[in-house]
C-alpha cells in the first residue's frame, strides 16, 4: 500500500464587480471578486481539487455541482473542510500544500502570510507546509478577465 500520494488542481474564474474578492479564505479590499456558484475562491477550489484527485475522490465538481442551490455562495474555505473530510474518510492526511496564483492584480504578497495561516488551519497542518506564490501572465491570458490558480497537495496515508 502506498504511503504518499500526489494531487494536481487548478480553478479560474473571471471577474465580476459585484462581488468581493477572497482567496485562500482571505479578503482582498478594494479588489474585483469572482463569478461563480460559490464565493469563486479559486486558491480554496484548487487546493480542495488537488486533494480530492490525490485521494481518487474525483473533483470538486463532482461532489459540490454548480447545479445544486446548496452549494449556491457557499464558502471557499467551507468546500476546502468538507473535501478535507471526503479525503480523511478515505485514509489519506495531507502532508503539504504548493500554490500559485495567476493574476495580473490584486498584488498577492502583501496577503501571503495570511492565506498560509487561514490554509493551514483549515487543513491542520503546520504553515511551513504550506507554499503561496503568485505570478502575473505578462499579456498572455487573464490580464483584467480573471484569476487562477494552480495546485500540489501531498497526501499520506492515515
Amino acid at each position: 500500500m502506498e504511503a504518499l500520494r500526489v494531487g494536481l488542481g487548478f480553478d479560474v474564474h473571471p471577474f465580476d464587480p459585484g462581488r468581493r474578492l477572497l482567496l485562500g479564505g482571505v479578503p482582498f479590499e478594494g479588489s474585483i471578486g469572482l463569478a461563480g456558484h460559490s464565493d469563486g475562491d479559486v486558491v480554496c477550489h484548487a487546493v480542495a481539487d488537488a486533494m480530492l484527485g490525490a485521494a481518487t475522490l474525483d473533483d470538486l465538481g463532482e461532489h459540490f455541482p454548480d447545479t445544486d442551490p446548496a452549494f449556491a455562495g457557499i464558502a471557499g474555505l467551507d468546500l476546502l473542510a468538507r473535501s478535507l473530510a471526503l479525503v480523511r474518510a478515505a485514509g489519506f492526511t495531507p502532508a503539504s500544500v504548493d500554490l500559485t496564483v495567476l493574476a495580473a492584480a490584486p498584488p498577492i504578497a502583501p496577503q501571503r502570510g495570511r492565506m498560509r495561516e487561514r490554509l493551514a488551519e483549515a487543513l491542520g497542518i503546520p504553515i511551513d507546509r504550506v507554499s503561496v506564490k503568485a505570478t502575473r501572465p505578462e499579456g498572455l491570458g487573464l490580464t483584467g478577465e480573471g484569476i487562477g490558480c494552480i495546485a500540489l497537495t501531498l497526501l499520506s496515508r492515515s
